[in-house]
């Protein structure tokens, strides 16, 4: 079995490489959403989010055995790290296909002027003890959380947005932000560590638009809601939810800015985004979530809300230098 680099994936190895995701998949944790085959085209067809991906199959006749994909944000040499996904068919696993697909990964990583990589995978699986074998570290542990809208009362709701603080307003816009808010919105992110930069960038108006424009062109549907105080920014929450979506959204980004923190202004943009999903996307069911473990008032919110854990994955990060070569 040859591993191959695929530049341009034909219709075949679109289903073949979904059919790798689905069967993997199958042997996994419960909680972890099914792969979706319109999704995983999307995913591989185009870049996201100013990023380029590379792919890499190994091909068994017609089939494919296990596929890894890398995503390269920024330009090439970029300081951040790429991001690697390796999958292998289940029955065909120990017998050294993820090794030949990461050395070909590691490759196309050192030829874009990568330093270093991380994976997200899930606890408990083989992938675990697969990218410890090859020097990867696990550097965040991430709880998986699903709320499901049918257990969220209405009364609750409406209790929430009526014991919102003193001083704030919240506004709310589909899609782009409209110019009012975009600058305000930019500096929200900006204030905050964890959103200073976007792939080396800082924020601004433009790069604002910029990344919300992409979701767009992906075809998915981006909600904002935002607490105001007087013309500044002081949180915003977002949620996205995908194009054909078999009920479930996605949580984005929830921030409040330091200054406005302890104010309960957070569970106050959540439950406004709740009220107005529940009224403009009935079909939505679930909304799935990632936090991080340690960020335990994020986490109370949400529990708060009705999310419960699901699943828990971990991200790892390996110096390229040290991955094995082809």
């Amino acid at each position: 079995m040859d591993v191959i680099a695929i530049d341009d994936p034909t219709d075949a190895q679109l289903r073949e490489w979904h059919d790798v995701l689905t069967v993997a998949h199958a042997v996994g944790p419960a909680g972890d959403p099914a792969p979706d085959p319109g999704l995983t085209a999307r995913h591989l067809l185009a870049g996201e989010d100013g990023s380029r991906r590379r792919l890499w199959a190994v091909v068994d006749g017609d089939r494919l055995a296990g596929v890894a994909a890398v995503r390269l944000p920024g330009e090439p040499g970029a300081g951040r790290p790429g991001e690697v996904d390796i999958q292998v068919r289940p029955a065909l696993r120990r017998r050294g296909l993820g090794g030949r697909l990461l050395a070909a990964a590691a490759e196309g990583l050192r030829a874009d002027g990568r330093t270093s990589v991380i994976s997200q995978v899930l606890a408990g699986t083989p992938a675990v003890p697969f990218l410890e074998s090859h020097g990867f570290e696990c550097v965040l542990t991430l709880r998986g959380m699903v709320l499901r809208m049918d257990d969220v009362p209405a009364e609750r709701l409406a209790w929430l947005l009526a014991d919102g603080p003193a001083g704030y307003r919240l506004v709310r816009w589909r899609g782009v932000v409209p110019d009012e808010h975009a600058a305000a919105l930019a500096r929200a992110k900006h204030a905050m560590a964890d959103f200073a930069e976007y792939e080396g960038k800082p924020w601004d108006a433009h790069l604002v638009r910029e990344t919300e424009e992409v979701v767009a062109e992906r075809g998915d549907d981006l909600y904002t809601v935002a607490a105001l105080c007087g013309d500044v920014v002081a949180g915003f929450t977002e949620v996205v939810v995908p194009h054909g979506a078999a009920g479930r959204a996605a949580q984005y980004d929830t921030a409040v800015v330091p200054e406005h923190r302890g104010r309960r202004v957070g569970i106050w943009m959540k439950a406004a985004m709740l009220r107005w999903l529940a009224d403009a996307r009935p079909e939505i069911r679930e909304i799935e979530t990632d936090n991080a473990g340690d960020n335990a008032h994020m986490l109370a919110v949400n529990e708060e809300l009705g999310f419960r854990v699901e699943r828990e994955s971990r991200e790892y990060l390996a110096d390229v230098a040290a991955l094995p070569t082809r």
